[in-house]
């Protein structure tokens, strides 16, 4: 294809706030039914969306089990409003959410029903950071806590996790946002068990070098004692052999 035939894709910088219900598979229809409108209304009800919404700077894209918010105001933005999401849900017992935010290219695309959506690295990435949580996490990419870091209103509550493995052995940096009033402060299970399993095959290596050293220990012992028996056994003959 040529490139005067090539489709032009417009490209923007997107600061995406992606969010699922855990376990809403596990759930009934009416309780997912129950879920997502909680959900609806917590979310339009918070100060970013209404500003982002009024200013015609914002994407809604649901998923079945949560939604997409795409933002075009600020890095800031998808922050502010998953704490606010999160404080509204602390002293529920509704569902537990987990939530991921990367800033990243988007584009718009049609879907099959011709309705208007959005593709792109920027969504790609913060579905990756989300996978990496539990509930009650607020997950951010590198590059969006690298943003926060320059405010001394994040950077006390911004933990480096360091890297994730999620979909397609693809590899993710991600840190955990922590308030006091929203996030989860735990480590997320997928970086314990990877902990787990590193410490598990450091144990086995050091193990097995041990194991090495033993067996060279224990050669050379039989050596130098195979060594002594034969320098006896030579000097007994000498002896003997004067002796005659």
């Amino acid at each position: 294809m040529t490139p005067e035939h090539e489709e032009d894709v417009d490209l923007e910088i997107g600061h995406v706030l992606f969010m699922d219900i855990v376990g809403f598979s596990k759930l009934l229809v009416d309780e997912q039914s129950r879920c997502s409108n909680r959900l609806n209304q917590i979310v339009r009800s918070t100060g970013q969306f209404r500003a982002a919404e009024a200013a015609d700077k914002l994407i809604r894209l649901p998923t079945g089990d949560g939604m997409v918010l795409v933002f075009f105001t600020s890095p800031e933005a998808p922050v502010r409003c998953a704490v606010e999401v999160a404080q509204a849900l602390k002293d529920s017992a509704d569902f537990g959410l987990r939530m991921g935010i990367h800033s990243g290219p988007v584009n718009k695309v049609s879907d099959v029903n011709d309705r208007s959506n959005l593709a792109g690295g920027g969504i790609n990435i913060a579905q990756r950071v989300m996978d990496c949580g539990d509930s009650g996490h607020i997950l951010l990419s590198k590059r969006v806590a690298e943003d926060l870091e320059q405010h001394s209103k994040w950077r006390p509550h911004l933990q480096d996790l360091g890297e994730c493995e999620v979909k397609h052995g693809v590899r993710v940096n991600v840190v955990n946002l922590y308030t006091g009033e929203a996030g989860n402060p735990a480590p997320p299970r997928k970086f314990t068990r990877a902990n787990q399993e590193q410490d598990a095959a450091a144990l086995a290596a050091h193990a097995a070098a041990a194991g090495d050293a033993a067996s060279v220990r224990r050669r050379n012992a039989a050596l130098l004692a195979g060594f002594l028996l034969a320098m006896c056994a030579a000097g007994a003959g000498v002896w003997v052999f004067s002796e005659r």
